[in-house]
């Protein structure tokens, strides 16, 4: 199976799990749509195109960091002493508040990510556009920049384990698959992650029609010896990877 290894560094970023509020969290790995996006805007695409995709890494640890946050409705009339910030709106001042929220930044991300694009053609273009973006690469948040220090063009091949095979990696590992290998070996966090959304033109919002659920693997876990699985090779180590 070809594939596009990217093997890329963050200094801190914050990969913002949606129903987190109080404290904004951090999922430990990139969603699957956070690195969708990034390679679209990097090629410069103006449709969607399918892909499957190998999500792993680590980081040394995690701050709380403090940022500035807003809360407003599209129609909430200003009233003082309720709102501290007046926008101008088509017929009436709008009403907003502004204050002080906590968020999770994750601290040194190194990211291994395999991309395999539904449409073959695409491998190249892939792989031009991460080079020579035609955006600011980022991952996360808009100021979330990342550093990419490989693309390559990989052959990924299913094998059976010969012996038990060491994650080098902390992963993302989709349920179906996850259940293949059993519970002693994966255990971790389960993760609904989102994939795909489409646009209302109607209210011009975003509708997810795809969640992806994986368990988050931890860098040391085991698969034993007779187990299929699907490996690249980076110099001397094999990698399992896990597409989605």
């Amino acid at each position: 199976m070809k594939a596009i290894r990217v093997v890329a560094y963050q200094t801190m970023c914050s990969y913002r799990k949606p129903t987190s509020f109080i404290l904004k969290e951090s999922f430990p790995l990139p969603p699957y749509s956070s690195v969708i996006g990034m390679i679209h805007s990097a090629c410069g695409f103006d449709q969607y195109h399918d892909m499957y995709l190998g999500i792993q890494g680590s980081h040394n640890s995690s701050v709380s960091e403090i940022y500035t946050k807003y809360e407003f409705g599209s129609y909430t009339k200003y009233e003082e002493g309720r709102h501290n910030v007046k926008l101008k709106g088509k017929e009436d001042d709008l009403g907003m508040m502004r204050g002080l929220g906590n968020i999770e930044l994750l601290v040194d991300v190194n990211l291994v990510l395999y991309i395999v694009p539904q449409e073959e053609a695409l491998i190249d273009t892939i792989c031009r556009g991460l080079v020579n973006p035609k955006n600011y690469l980022a991952l996360g948040r808009w100021e979330d920049l990342i550093r990419i220090d490989e693309v390559k063009k990989v052959e990924l091949t299913t094998c059976c384990t010969q012996e038990p095979l060491l994650m080098p990696y902390d992963a993302y590992v989709p349920k179906g698959i996850e259940r293949e290998f059993g519970e002693k070996e994966f255990s971790g966090s389960m993760y609904r992650l989102n994939k795909k959304y489409c646009i209302n033109e109607a209210t011009n919002t975003r509708k997810w029609t795809e969640q992806i659920e994986a368990k988050y693997v931890l860098k040391g876990s085991s698969i034993r010896k007779g187990k299929t699985v699907l490996l690249d090779q980076i110099q001397d180590r094999m990698i399992p990877v896990f597409l989605a």
